[in-house]
């Protein structure tokens, strides 16, 4: 019974402490929610503006819509793998748009079907000619820490997993802008194109729920330690009320072998006198 008592005052603390988690948690995840409202309601501003070469965007900056113009590299596109769509998992096109000044803006175009098996790399829509004019919501760059992704080895030339912006700054032959743009119009509007990226809108999620849902633990915990303690109490005074020496020392109904009147007097002659 105390190895009991030991793991409730483990526990409740526990409970306790994993219910402020959660409320730290859903705090975060509000201020996600509310930033990507005010963030994607904004209005444009050049790319320029919020991403610069060298220097990942800041995390206010996220979902910020904004605009370049330049000329598409497609010669310089990349694949990424694992990508979600209306048709299942294909990948994303990451297309580098190359502005007036050399500089590049990564931008994602959209979601393409994969071939008939994860090796085989599919062609993406062709970009239109010349110069265009891009409109799209900034993101920062991918990690393996904020993807969940791991990098691989040996995959087909051409494919990556995550958008890496120190591994694509050395291998691309022109400077880019820090982060990526989520592709949402172009002009001129090409004849075919990948299927546009929906926007992920971010939730508070159950983490409010789980903080109370852990509070909850911790009070029913205290509530039948408290229970359980008072029952060991009362058996414990039963007990000692009714142990030895209590109660009467003998049978109250067992008769005194002499009876109540004392000894017996002896029995009288039946003989007679003699005269």
């Amino acid at each position: 019974m105390l190895a009991f008592h030991a793991l409730v005052v483990v526990l409740v603390p526990a409970f306790v402490w994993l219910g402020f988690w959660q409320l730290d948690r859903a705090e975060l995840r509000s201020a996600a929610v509310n930033l990507q409202r005010d963030n994607v309601a904004a209005d444009p501003v050049a790319v320029d503006q919020l991403a610069s070469v060298g220097e990942d965007v800041a995390p206010s900056d996220r979902w910020r819509t904004v605009e370049a113009t330049g000329t598409w590299d497609q010669e310089n596109e990349l694949l990424l793998r694992n990508r979600d769509g209306s048709q299942g998992v294909g990948f994303h096109v990451l297309t580098p748009l190359v502005t007036g000044d050399g500089t590049a803006v990564l931008v994602n175009r959209g979601w393409i079907e994969r071939g008939e098996n994860a090796q085989d790399t599919p062609d993406a829509p062709p970009v239109p000619e010349g110069e265009v004019q891009v409109t799209g919501r900034l993101q920062f760059g991918e990690t393996e820490e904020n993807t969940g992704l791991r990098e691989r080895d040996g995959m087909p030339e051409g494919q990556i997993m995550f958008v890496d912006m120190g591994r694509l700054a050395e291998e691309l032959p022109y400077p880019i802008y820090g982060g990526y743009v989520e592709l949402t119009a172009q002009d001129p509007v090409p004849e075919e194109a990948p299927e546009r990226i929906a926007l992920r809108e971010e939730n508070t999620g159950m983490s409010a729920s789980y903080a109370f849902q852990w509070w909850v633990f911790s009070v029913v915990a205290v509530v039948g330690w408290v229970v359980l303690i008072r029952r060991e109490l009362r058996d414990a005074r039963e007990a000692e009320e009714n142990g030895p020496g209590s109660g009467d020392t003998g049978d109250g109904d067992a008769q005194d072998p002499e009876g109540p009147a004392g000894p017996a007097e002896p029995a009288q002659s039946a003989r007679p006198n003699r005269t």
